[in-house]
């Protein structure tokens, strides 16, 4: 795979190359944030070509007519497609695509394709998130040998990072609100296209994230988020839940992670919730750390920076993200169906992680594409033992304006062995979420998990 440094402006590369593995730039490279870069790190200017637009500002307000609780309106739906690449053309566009995506075009070549539209960098976050990123620029430091982050809140703790294990952490810390109450399923169809959906009702606290965080709190706490998930459906899961309290410092105190069972009708600490320990409910085709392209302690790997490329990456899915569509509109055998997605070109960082000596994994590599823009992974490719393709996992984004924030609308995980896949976030037939949840760490505890399960 081909990168390009000429993507790191001199400064930038001189302060990498230079400093290693510390974490803070200089206050004349973090003087770029804003200016040539935008305030989350990215590149401002367009590429050489024009195909990946200038930032200026993305989709900070919502469209006129959009009203709280809508499905998200189309900011772009009068566009068609510059062009479609398939099995048949794929080769002229393989600079632009993951091994991955190529593996999709090659394990479904009848019906696997990408429609490439114009580029929009829609990605925006509210002010105070990037002038939190800016301030953390200079201070926020990895602590416990990569497993947790110091002195930074709020914003994107190293916008312009300087290894692969800050870059996964812009990931793992960036913004998507302080609240979520959200609605909606996944389903894995078998290879002939036959599926059950599963129903969640989930709320997260992003304690990270909220505008009167203090590097103090954030050090005596050390809880980035809440998360509670309740199964609602087929019937035979109806009410087994999940609690999750994630850490900033994963030394400092582990991941925290209980179950509602109920069968028993107890709530049971969970200490395996974690790494490739299988995802709820998804016939095997995640693991714990797939979810949200990659979440967890990032202990189990060696992390490296490798650059930045173009790639088509989904963005701005709107289309995908619907109100209305039926869900066997989506869910097509091998894939979701290519004409409800949106591909657009974009820089990425890319990031690979290596298994390290004497830990264990069922991806011995993984590759991830990390949007320049939001640091949300796009793109994430997986390997096994044997050093071949196992996964393909791509998140389809939009901007949620009225947070504003841009993040997925669905996840999909392809299984290249078994030739099935899984789509969590089915939610166009549910109620939109809802960022402004009344909720506090009260509603997150080993208690209120068990009295969700006993509704």
């Amino acid at each position: 795979m081909k990168f390009n440094s000429k993507f790191i402006t001199a400064s930038i590369l001189l302060s990498v190359t230079s400093v290693g593995l510390q974490a803070k730039v200089s206050p004349d490279v973090a003087a770029q944030l804003g200016k040539s870069l935008t305030p989350l790190g990215a590149e401002k200017a367009a590429n050489n070509d024009g195909s990946i637009p200038q930032w200026t500002g993305g989709i900070a307000t919502p469209p006129n007519g959009y009203q709280v609780g809508d499905h998200h309106p189309d900011p772009f739906s009068d566009e068609k497609p510059l062009f479609t690449i398939s099995a048949e053309n794929y080769q002229q566009h393989a600079q632009y695509l993951s091994a991955g995506q190529i593996a999709l075009f090659k394990a479904y070549p009848e019906s696997f394709k990408m429609p490439v539209y114009k580029s929009h960098r829609s990605a925006a976050v509210p002010q105070y998130v990037y002038d939190a990123t800016i301030e953390n620029a200079t201070k926020a430091e990895l602590v416990s040998d990569g497993e947790g982050v110091a002195n930074s809140v709020i914003g994107i703790p190293f916008p312009i990072p300087q290894n692969g294990l800050e870059a996964i952490w812009n990931h793992v810390l960036r913004f998507r609100g302080t609240a979520i109450a959200r609605w909606g399923g996944q389903a894995a169809p078998t290879a002939s296209g036959d599926y059950t959906l599963i129903g969640f009702d989930e709320q997260v606290l992003f304690q990270y994230s909220q505008p009167d965080m203090t590097s103090d709190k954030m050090a005596e706490d050390n809880i980035i988020s809440m998360f509670k998930q309740e199964v609602t459906s087929p019937a035979r899961l109806k009410g087994t839940a999940l609690l999750v309290h994630e850490t900033l410092d994963q030394i400092k105190q582990p991941r925290q992670a209980w179950t509602y069972n109920t069968g028993q009708r107890r709530v049971r600490k969970a200490p395996n919730i974690a790494f490739d320990a299988p995802g709820t409910a998804s016939d095997g085709l995640r693991t714990t750390d797939d979810f949200d392209m990659f979440n967890g302690s990032p202990s189990r790997y060696n992390w490296t920076l490798k650059g930045k490329k173009e790639l088509y990456i989904p963005y701005n899915s709107y289309a995908l993200h619907a109100k209305g569509i039926d869900y066997d509109t989506i869910l097509k055998p091998g894939h979701i169906n290519p004409s409800l997605t949106r591909y657009e070109k974009h820089r990425v960082w890319v990031v690979e992680a290596n298994l390290k000596d004497g830990m264990r994994h069922i991806y011995k590599k993984r590759v991830f594409f990390i949007d320049e823009d939001s640091w949300q992974i796009a793109v994430a490719d997986a390997y096994d033992a044997r050093d071949e393709l196992y996964r393909v996992n791509m998140s389809y984004a939009i901007n949620y304006y009225e947070v504003p924030t841009l993040w997925t609308t669905l996840d999909v995980y392809h299984d290249l062995n078994s030739r099935r896949y899984l789509a969590l976030g089915l939610d166009n037939n549910e109620k939109m979420y809802d960022f402004d949840v009344d909720t506090d760490k009260g509603d997150f505890t080993p208690q209120a998990l068990r009295r969700s399960g006993l509704r």
